[in-house]
């Protein structure tokens, strides 16, 4: 059959299919050309919408993992980015003197949300996200000002661990963004920052440990419920019940990213491995070194030096925490009562006789100011480590021992002129073959 004359029969039912098609589909919701236009309209609007959600991630093993980290996840406008306070370069110029010193300098970064993830999901940690529920002018806004805060003339601030962190800065950062504060649930759960710090440091007693010796008196007074916020884990349990200032909820919806292990950290040290075992350990042994020196009326030089040297150099540590760093919380410590660097003169001067008056003052120093120290610190505000109290003990003890036994300890000299000796406080005169004693 010729095409033309086939093409031209089949054009009538061609038309009339195309007809119907068109009354049919236009019959129906979502195929109609304005309901078309709508719906692109829609979606080029979710495209350059904006969804900002607080990222929480669970402790990890390593120590700077023991409270989690938080961060902001950024979606929309072609983009899929974190924004992280919790990042330091530590390749700087003396980044450790600089950190000890306190000057703790970290930095805002921004990067794609693909980079962040792995770091978490490798480790088993789980990840959990929360979106917030932010107007777009509110989310305009929060991100703006991240915006100007990651460029590098910006980016860099003066971290404070409890209280200028990943966590609190991203709820100050939301509070600009809608306005006024956010309300969250002011329950007080753990009362301190130490007490909230040895929760989450309860698997690593040396730790804790360190950061009971180094850090005074300041992070043991009274908090408010939304001050515990400094741990990203407390910060997203009260993020979930929050009131934005209009009352409404600050979380939209929450999911979870990594399931994870939801208990990264290593497990709990055993007993005889903790301060407090190594601490007793020590103070029994003092007690038998000055039992032993007692019954022999002699001093174990070596146990002083042993001791004293120790605390003179975690002396030296709080000394430069307590007046040169610029940390906050370090000073005041009433721990420099007992360790000081003049602790390393106490561990020197043990060791000779022209030195045994400097010796006697710096034992009768621990025997008083150290035994003082540990009848009145149920009294002050700081709180101590249980492993504090045996090694304060071991102080008195040495000092009490040195006041008893020094004074009497026994120094033989020999003088060869005139052939006469002192020994034990006798004195006697050898003269041709006789002996007399006077």
């Amino acid at each position: 059959m010729n095409p033309a004359r086939l093409i031209h029969r089949a054009l009538p039912a061609l038309i009339a299919v195309s007809a119907a098609s068109a009354l049919f589909f236009s019959a129906v919701p979502g195929f109609g050309s304005d309901t078309l236009t709508k719906n692109a309209d829609a979606a080029k609007a979710d495209a350059d919408s904006l969804t900002i959600s607080l990222i929480t991630c669970w402790p990890g093993a390593d120590v700077y993992e023991l409270c989690g980290h938080e961060a902001l996840r950024v979606r929309g406008c072609g983009r899929d980015s974190i924004w992280n306070y919790g990042t330091f370069n530590f390749n700087e110029p003396n980044f450790i003197y600089r950190f000890v010193k306190g000057e703790t300098d970290y930095m805002l970064s921004s990067y794609p949300f693909a980079w962040f993830m792995p770091e978490y999901s490798d480790k088993g940690r789980r990840v959990v996200e929360q979106e917030l529920n932010l107007t777009q002018d509110e989310a305009k806004r929060l991100l703006a000002m991240i915006q100007e805060e990651a460029l590098p003339q910006n980016r860099t601030y003066r971290y404070n661990y409890v209280k200028d962190n990943c966590a609190t800065r991203i709820v100050e950062r939301i509070n600009q963004a809608v306005g006024g504060p956010t309300v969250f649930t002011d329950s007080v759960r753990y009362g301190t920052f130490r007490n909230e710090m040895r929760q989450f440091h309860r698997n690593y007693p040396w730790y804790q440990f360190g950061i009971d010796l180094a850090l005074g008196s300041g992070i043991d007074r009274q908090l408010k419920g939304q001050q515990e916020m400094f741990v990203p884990l407390d910060m997203m349990e009260r993020a979930s019940t929050a009131r934005l200032p209009d009352g409404r909820p600050l979380v939209r919806s929450t999911r979870v990213l990594n399931e994870g292990t939801g208990d990264a950290t290593l497990g709990p040290t055993p007993w005889w491995q903790t301060p407090l075992s190594c601490a007793a350990a020590m103070l029994l042994l003092t007690i038998a070194v000055c039992a032993a020196d007692t019954k022999r009326r002699r001093i174990s030089r070596w146990w002083w030096t042993v001791y004293f040297g120790l605390c003179g150099i975690a002396g030296c540590l709080i000394f430069f925490l307590v007046f040169i760093s610029e940390h906050e919380a370090t000073s005041p410590n009433a721990l420099i009562v007992w360790l000081n660097p003049l602790q390393l003169l106490t561990a020197a001067c043990v060791w000779s006789r022209k030195t045994r008056k400097a010796a006697m003052l710096a034992n009768w120093y621990n025997l008083i100011a150290v035994g003082v120290l540990m009848l009145v610190w149920p009294f002050q505000p700081q709180s101590a480590n249980p492993a504090f109290f045996p090694l304060m003990a071991c102080a008195v003890i040495l000092g009490a021992t040195y006041a008893i036994i020094a004074p009497k300890e026994s120094y033989k000299i020999k003088e060869s002129a005139g052939g006469t000796h002192r020994a034990s406080g006798r004195k006697t005169t050898s003269d041709t073959g006789s002996r007399k004693t006077k």
